[in-house]
């Protein structure tokens, strides 16, 4: 009985491992009990939805054999609107345009001096820790949003897979540690809270700011975009001189 029980299941789970709404399903669930753990802590940055979310799926997909391509062929349902909500960012942008036009020398102003910091600084790491030449390529562009860091990272000879690993572990640490980090230098300012923290951890950073306010949203917001921009045209500089 008890083995007739095991190949039932075992026969289920082959035809479902193999559906993509299994994988969306698993997606979503992943990241509601980060979410649930996030407020069980009181919205503590260190335990992050995401870091939770992605730990889960990575022992899942582990732990069942399941490539991720397999996986993405349900995830890519969530990754669509990726698209959309990138473009709602332009709702509270608009909103705010009064106060962003005001402060467009400080954008600017940051925007480079950010921008280079987290090109050089990464660059350097990487050097100093005897990485290769093509990791040194890889890292340079991490603290861009992963399309356009994938994008340039092949365009200079890095590794678009590694990039995107590295992207996604700069946000995570940066939606962590921004908080924290900001109260200790004691910059109070949403504005420049939100920048700092789009222009260092893009996306991931983006949407922790949303969270605690919308006005640092929208200025992490246009950090993303225009971080995009500058680092897509400073990276390969960068590299010739390297």
């Amino acid at each position: 009985m008890i083995n007739a029980g095991h190949a039932t299941l075992t026969h289920v789970w082959v035809y479902l491992h193999t559906q993509p709404l299994l994988w969306l399903a698993a997606t979503l669930a992943a990241y509601a009990c980060g979410m649930a753990l996030h407020q069980r802590a009181r919205r503590n940055p260190a335990v992050n939805a995401v870091a939770i979310a992605v730990a889960l799926l990575v022992i899942v997909l582990l732990g069942t054999g399941t490539s991720y391509a397999t996986y993405f062929e349900g995830a890519q349902f969530v990754h669509f609107l990726l698209g959309p909500a990138t473009v709602a960012l332009a709702v509270p942008m608009f909103r705010n345009r009064h106060v962003v036009g005001r402060a467009a020398l400080p954008i600017f102003a940051a925007l480079i001096a950010g921008s280079l910091t987290a090109a050089l600084s990464a660059m350097a790491v990487a050097w100093a820790l005897g990485g290769s030449r093509e990791i040194i390529l890889s890292v340079a562009p991490k603290s861009v949003t992963t399309p356009i860091a994938m994008g340039i990272a092949e365009h200079i000879g890095g590794s678009p897979s590694l990039t995107a690993v590295l992207v996604i572990a700069t946000g995570i640490f940066g939606a962590i540690v921004a908080r924290p980090v900001l109260n200790a230098l004691g910059v109070m300012d949403w504005r420049a809270r939100g920048f700092a923290v789009g222009l260092a951890a893009h996306g991931l950073g983006t949407a922790r700011a949303f969270q605690v306010d919308e006005l640092a949203g929208t200025f992490a917001g246009i950090a993303v975009g225009l971080n995009g921009i500058a680092t897509a045209l400073i990276v390969p500089l960068l590299v010739r001189v390297w």
